[in-house]
């Protein structure tokens, strides 16, 4: 049995998390929940959006699954935990429990429309330094600054990673983007340490993109990438391209993996203003959960639900408004579990 803690979130988090757990139930799958709670609701309830206890209990299960929350406003770093301060509850829960990979998939699913065909990569995402490590000053009343900082160990570890998962899931080919023409010291060492590890990998082709480049081929020919190396603000901007590729982030699944922790999580946000009208697209988070269930050796019950929404998403039946359909969460939740217990 594999403990998970659980984080539904705000807004439509509660439904699509929800959902989620029902699907992973019925698919046979031994996961246990333990349900904490953080966000706008957990501020106005322990005067913190993100109690020490869900970061005690995702470090002690060293699994989560985690549902949009929202950021208070009012505060550049509303989320304090201990010395630190952070802009987002998201952000502070990869930090604090070591999460230096984001992952996300990227893949076309039938019935989901979308401009391309035949897409199907993961973007590695460093997550832990560049210009998101929030170094910012004001030089003077009209000039703000930031540092860059990239280091050989940070830009190791998401390459090594990166390369080690393609190799896992028989994959041959990676691209790893930066912008060294003019940021020859920062984006030039991320560059050469990636090159310098694909030598560890010869089973698995290297190549290299301008990242203004490869945003061009991304639109242009999305089905020639397999994987993709990114700093952390560049991989933030293209994996939400990449979403954009196959239907929107209402099918994007992501991840956030540590050396102790891994926390799998829909990446759209907590979309108040359609909770609790039973219309929310679960989706992205039944997909992040599938991820969580590939990473915990639970492959066979992953791949009865993606076999199961597939199925789903082809008919078009019961999926929701999103989706070119009528259903509801409920009812498109309702759908997948009739595949898989038939």
């Amino acid at each position: 049995m594999h403990k998970v803690t659980l984080i539904p979130g705000d807004g439509i988090g509660p439904e699509v998390t929800r959902a989620a757990c029902e699907i992973v139930a019925a698919s046979g799958a031994a996961i246990q929940w333990e349900t904490v709670m953080a966000g706008m609701k957990a501020g106005a309830e322990f005067g913190t959006p993100l109690p020490q206890s869900v970061i005690d209990s995702a470090l002690r299960n060293k699994l989560a699954l985690k549902g949009p929350t929202q950021t208070p406003f009012g505060s550049a770093y509303p989320v304090q935990v201990g010395g630190n301060v952070y802009p987002s509850v998201t952000v502070a829960l990869r930090k604090e429990l070591g999460a230096f990979a984001n992952v996300r998939p990227v893949k076309n699913y039938p019935g989901v429309k979308s401009r391309y065909e035949n897409v199907d990569m993961i973007i590695y995402r460093e997550n832990s330094e560049d210009l998101y490590m929030g170094i910012e000053r004001m030089v003077d009343a009209d000039t703000a600054e930031a540092v860059k900082r990239i280091t050989r160990s940070g830009s190791e570890r998401i390459a090594r990673f990166a390369f080690e998962e393609q190799r896992k899931l028989g994959r041959k080919k990676l691209t790893v983007a930066h912008k060294s023409n003019v940021l020859k010291m920062t984006d030039g060492l991320f560059l050469k340490v990636a090159q310098d590890v694909a030598r560890d990998y010869p089973d698995i082709e290297l190549n290299s993109r301008v990242v203004d480049a490869l945003c061009m081929e991304l639109v242009v020919k999305p089905e020639s990438f397999d994987g993709l190396i990114l700093q952390n603000l560049y991989g933030d901007i293209v994996s939400d391209l990449g979403a954009g590729l196959v239907g929107g982030l209402g099918v994007a699944p992501g991840a956030n993996v540590g050396p102790v922790c891994a926390m799998f999580e829909a990446v759209h946000g907590s979309a108040p203003d359609i909770a609790g009208k039973d219309i929310a697209n679960p989706l992205a988070i039944i997909l992040s959960a599938v991820m969580l269930l590939r990473y915990v050796g639970e492959a066979q019950a992953a791949d009865r639900i993606e076999a199961a929404l597939t199925a789903v998403l082809r008919e078009g039946r019961h999926v929701t408004r999103d989706l070119g359909g009528d259903a509801g969460t409920k009812r498109f939740t309702a759908a997948i579990v009739e595949k898989l217990q038939a």
